[in-house]
């Protein structure tokens, strides 16, 4: 009894061979058992008015060896018998870039000779020849992979390399096609990813009225190394915090993400101030690429009655407020402690901010700033400009997510262009008591029942009042 002798597994390049183009020339590997060599180099370059490269296997093993990285085309033909070692000799073989039907019931064993090619060589294009009166089986083969099918008897030499060509084009554009849709699900599945990753503002029961806007410097990106979150506490506490991881990619993204879990969850369960920025930098320490990563914070913590609120700086823009009636102005920055992650054994001073009846905060990240005041312009819009520019929009009567919209706008505009930096805004404020009341009383008649979890920056303020009256 013989002893079987294994099928070799050839290494796949990394680039296919569809997308290798060597000009006009083309290498073309035949798999058949015919001694005679009924296909010769020579004749096909008479045919084509170019070069084509002709190897011949006479079975699977030997086709195993000249299977190299310069091969285009494989013609390959049905009727060579299998080896009866090729299914345990291509277990080691790469996957295929697409998943392929199995062949129709009966034409296994048929196009078993096919398929084995198929694992070993799933990048290269492959031609299959059988007899005319095989034409069922033909196009069985195109259905399971192979690119197109020639008939032995019409075999000529100008045929044959037409046929080799189209084969060649049509992988290379099923190849193009599979990395595409690929391409495509990778992104859908990212970008469901990152939306799950956003923050949904836990507000339910406050009077305060709430709007965002949100902007990666990534393109094609959903989030940045900016981030920021809003929650109110058993107490009626109503924090909110905004923060910049530095550096725009998707680590910074990630470490921004983990920063304002960890914020809820430390303050959902009662720290505040210096103790939860503290623990804060120790999150970042340990979670950080390297000891160069910081990240500036804002933190504000709102009193029950909205009159007055608690603010910490690490590192970070002041917020502007705006009270009804008055220009808006950046609240004091003096008092302000480094950005996380720069400073062992940091402290953060918690400053005491009188707010007033009717008033607006904006909470911001330095990419709204930073942007440039004209196309090739070398200045800065800075925190002056935008005061200036907010404080116009207000005049116009702008608010909530309308005032976010033109800020943002103006800014991009003013840029010139799409800014290459995160930019995250918060807009949180305290509507007149009167404009509260009417709200609460129109869920009437019956016991009063609060506004439910905004579930986006759009719906939350679609429920709330506008910030400022005429």
């Amino acid at each position: 009894m013989p002893v079987p002798v294994p099928v070799p597994v050839p290494q796949q390049r990394g680039v296919p061979a569809a997308e290798t183009p060597h000009g006009a020339d083309l290498t073309v590997l035949v798999i058949e058992d015919d001694p005679a060599g009924s296909i010769t180099g020579p004749e096909l370059s008479a045919a084509a008015g170019t070069r084509v490269r002709i190897r011949t296997a006479r079975n699977l093993t030997e086709a195993g060896r000249l299977l190299t990285d310069d091969v285009d085309c494989i013609l390959l033909d049905l009727a060579l018998p299998v080896p009866t070692t090729t299914t345990t000799a291509t277990t080691a073989a790469p996957a295929a870039p697409d998943h392929r039907p199995e062949p129709a019931p009966g034409r296994a064993d048929e196009l078993a000779v096919l398929t084995h090619v198929l694992r070993i060589a799933p990048l290269h294009a492959v031609l299959v020849l059988t007899a005319q009166d095989d034409t069922e089986l033909a196009a069985e083969a195109v259905r399971v992979g192979a690119q197109d099918y020639l008939f032995r008897g019409e075999l000529d030499a100008r045929v044959l390399s037409r046929a080799i060509r189209y084969a060649v084009e049509r992988k290379r554009a099923d190849l193009a096609q599979h990395q595409l849709t690929e391409s495509g699900l990778r992104a859908q599945e990212n970008a469901r990813l990152e939306r799950g990753l956003l923050p949904t503002p836990l507000l339910e029961g406050s009077d305060l009225s709430f709007a965002a806007r949100y902007r990666p410097g990534r393109s094609r990106a959903l989030l940045g190394g900016d981030f920021y979150d809003t929650v109110r506490t058993p107490d009626g506490t109503v924090h909110a915090m905004i923060g910049d991881v530095c550096g725009h990619g998707p680590d910074e993204a990630a470490l921004g993400v983990e920063l304002r879990i960890a914020w809820r969850a430390l303050t959902l369960a009662g720290l505040c101030g210096d103790q939860l920025l503290s623990t804060l930098q120790q999150v970042l320490e340990h979670e950080r690429q390297s000891e160069e990563i910081f990240a500036t914070l804002c933190t504000v913590d709102i009193a029950p009655d909205g009159r007055r609120a608690g603010l910490c700086l690490a590192g970070h823009p002041a917020p502007l407020l705006a009270r009804h009636g008055r220009p808006a102005r950046l609240l004091p920055y003096e008092d302000g402690g480094p950005a996380l992650g720069l400073l062992p054994r940091a402290r953060w001073p918690r400053r005491q901010v009188e707010l007033g009846a009717e008033w607006s905060l904006m909470m911001y990240t330095d990419g709204l700033i930073e942007g440039r005041v004209g196309a090739g312009s070398s200045q800065r819009l800075g925190q002056d400009g935008m005061v200036a520019m907010v404080n116009s929009r207000l005049e116009q009567g702008l608010a909530g997510e309308e005032l976010l919209e033109a800020a943002v706008a103006e800014v991009r505009e003013l840029n010139g262009g799409e800014l290459t930096d995160d930019v995250a805004v918060l807009l949180l404020g305290r509507a007149p008591e009167r404009v509260r009341r009417r709200g609460r009383s129109a869920s009437r008649p019956g016991p009063v029942s609060t506004a439910p979890p905004a579930t986006a920056p759009a719906a939350a303020s679609a429920q709330r009042p506008p910030l400022y009256g005429p």
